[in-house]
């Protein structure tokens, strides 16, 4: 029992893996569904006991072992139109190629509770994603997207209760099952198995 409730060594060696999630700081911004990749990245770090609370490239850090390898977890405080500053700056100092940086964000397109893989392409309109693809010179991340829907034209509407991007659910339909949710979508592309991921939700 004790086992249970030991923090995660990290795995040794240097970070093989980048995983951002992208969202504002600040507590106004708490629960917002622009803020739904930073509720997956506290979703990954609760399950793999990565405490999130280091500062480090212009955001919160924390170390876990992923997918059998040793990843950095990493929420931006730049504000999400300047989180490529951020991601810069992890992937220099790792050397971290796009491909082996994973990217989770809100997708108002998808409805609550749908993900969708893909392992690299445009911003989709997406601010955050747009800046880090600026930044970086590439658009060759893998990503993860997170449906919320389309937002009230005037503001940011809080994530209904049972729409935790942590574990997607649909109005009125059946929860999905646990594999699509985000983190364990994120450990098979952690892995190498970014494929599996696709098929098990992109249908």
């Amino acid at each position: 029992m004790l086992r249970l409730f030991q923090k995660s060594s990290p795995a040794p060696g240097p970070v093989e893996f980048l995983i951002v999630g992208l969202g504002n700081p600040g507590r106004q911004y708490e629960g917002t569904r622009h803020n739904a990749g930073f509720m997956a990245l506290d979703a990954i770090a609760a399950k793999h006991h990565a405490e999130m609370k280091k500062i480090k490239f212009k955001g919160l850090v924390g170390e876990c072992r992923l997918g059998g390898k040793k990843a950095l977890l990493l929420k931006p405080s730049t504000y999400m139109n300047l989180s490529g500053q951020s991601v810069k700056e992890a992937m220099q100092f790792y050397k971290l190629p796009p491909e082996k940086v994973l990217v989770i964000f809100d997708d108002i397109n998808l409805e609550p509770g749908r993900l969708r893989i893909r392992r690299k392409g445009s911003d989709g309109g997406h601010n955050g994603m747009k800046n880090i693809i600026y930044l970086s010179g590439s658009d060759q991340f893998p990503r993860i997207k997170l449906g919320v829907g389309q937002k009230a034209p005037s503001q940011l509407r809080p994530w209904r209760t049972g729409c935790s991007p942590a574990l997607p659910r649909r109005s009125g339909r059946p929860s999905p099952p646990p594999w699509i949710t985000p983190t364990a979508a994120a450990e098979l592309i952690v892995k190498g198995d970014i494929d599996r991921a696709m098929n098990l939700y992109n249908s």
